[in-house]
């Protein structure tokens, strides 16, 4: 199908996202700093999230005051201003699905997996999906060709060698370049909804790793993460006998863990894997110990019972059940339009989530 036509950027850059700031140690400013802070507010005409502004400015504060090496502030001020660039470009497509592609720069052009890549990549911009890369040469070439320059995101990074963003996306208000790998790896992550990751080094084992640390220890939402490789290849293969031969037998992971991935050598697969995650399934909240779990559609009471009697060992309390929004949701106007079920899960078990999610799916009217 066709996909949905791209919104145009807007000219000026979007203020800090709304993520929350930990406070810095040090106990409170001087009250003569509070009040050159909020003056500073209302000059700055800062919108409804001005209490998070002004967390931003009072801990730069607290980092003047507590004789911060010169080094450790060239960071802070890099990291934030790189993290404002890379929002700015984002927001203008918030709405839209993105995934994101893994995979080596070293890639050749021609080869088995590129052709996997830009498959990859054709096949969910076909299906109105953006594809988010790290902008450089090999797969992320790849995945931006497959997509098209209209329907990709560039987060590119900043090396003596390797890497120049590619020809695909040089010179698009969609390419952000960043200097550090942690604020890189954010971007490549906070903004899609799904991820594949394709063969590579050390770059790319450390952002699916990254990735699956965030799933495994529900520090990010549910996610589909396929693991593609070319026909026959034996990457993924090789990765997943060592996860389970010395990190499962070693105790430093559950079994169950390793199912938070799908593995795939076939493009169809691997995105309808990633697209059909989202069959039934909407999102999650967390209010308190509850887990929130929206649905598109309503589960019906036969599959509720189903769903009990397969899953309900993930709750630590209770059973899963049926819910009206709750308090933080509708007070954040969270999707209230969308049906729910809520349960006290149980954190350990977050690969059980994954199942749990696809059995929601699966329940899906034709």
């Amino acid at each position: 199908m066709a996909p949905d036509p791209l919104p145009e950027p807007p000219e000026p850059l979007t203020p800090l996202g709304t993520a929350p700031v930990a406070r810095a140690l040090g106990g409170d400013l001087d009250p003569a700093v509070e009040d050159a802070i909020a003056e500073l507010i209302g000059v700055i005409d800062a919108p409804a999230d001005g209490d998070l502004i002004r967390d931003v400015i009072r801990t730069a504060a607290r980092l003047g005051r507590d004789d911060t090496e010169r080094l450790d502030l060239k960071i802070v001020r890099a990291a934030v201003a790189e993290m404002r660039d890379a929002f700015a470009v984002f927001a203008p497509y918030r709405d839209i699905p993105k995934v994101t592609i893994f995979g080596s720069a070293r890639t050749a052009a021609g080869g088995p997996l590129y052709d996997q890549a830009r498959r990859t990549a054709a096949e969910m911009a076909d299906a109105g999906w953006m594809v988010v890369t790290g902008a450089g040469p090999g797969i992320m070439q790849a995945g931006m060709e497959g997509a098209g320059r209209d329907r990709s995101i560039g987060v590119n990074i900043r090396l003596p060698f390797e890497q120049d963003a590619n020809e695909v996306i040089t010179g698009d208000p969609k390419l952000v370049t960043m200097k550090y790998f942690f604020t890189r790896k954010l971007m490549l992550i906070k903004e899609s909804a799904g991820f594949v990751a394709l063969p590579g080094g050390f770059g790319t084992l450390d952002e699916t790793l990254e990735l699956l640390t965030l799933q495994q220890t529900g520090k990010a939402v549910p996610a589909p993460v396929i693991l593609l490789d070319e026909p026959g290849g034996q990457y993924w293969h090789g990765w997943a006998r060592f996860v389970e031969e010395h990190l499962v037998e070693g105790g430093y992971v559950d079994a169950g863990d390793i199912d938070l991935t799908d593995r795939t050598d076939d493009v169809a697969t691997a995105c309808s894997l990633v697209t059909g995650f989202y069959r039934r399934y909407h999102s999650t909240r967390w209010v308190g110990t509850r887990l929130v779990i929206r649905t598109l559609t309503p589960v019906s009471d036969e599959d509720l019972t189903d769903l009990n009697d397969r899953f309900a060992h993930l709750c630590t309390e209770g059973r899963i059940d049926r819910a009206e929004p709750f308090a933080p949701e509708r007070a954040d106007d969270d999707h209230l339009d969308l049906p729910r079920l809520a349960c006290t899960f149980n954190v350990f078990k977050m690969a059980g989530l994954h199942h749990l999610v696809r059995a929601i799916n699966a329940t899906a009217p034709a």
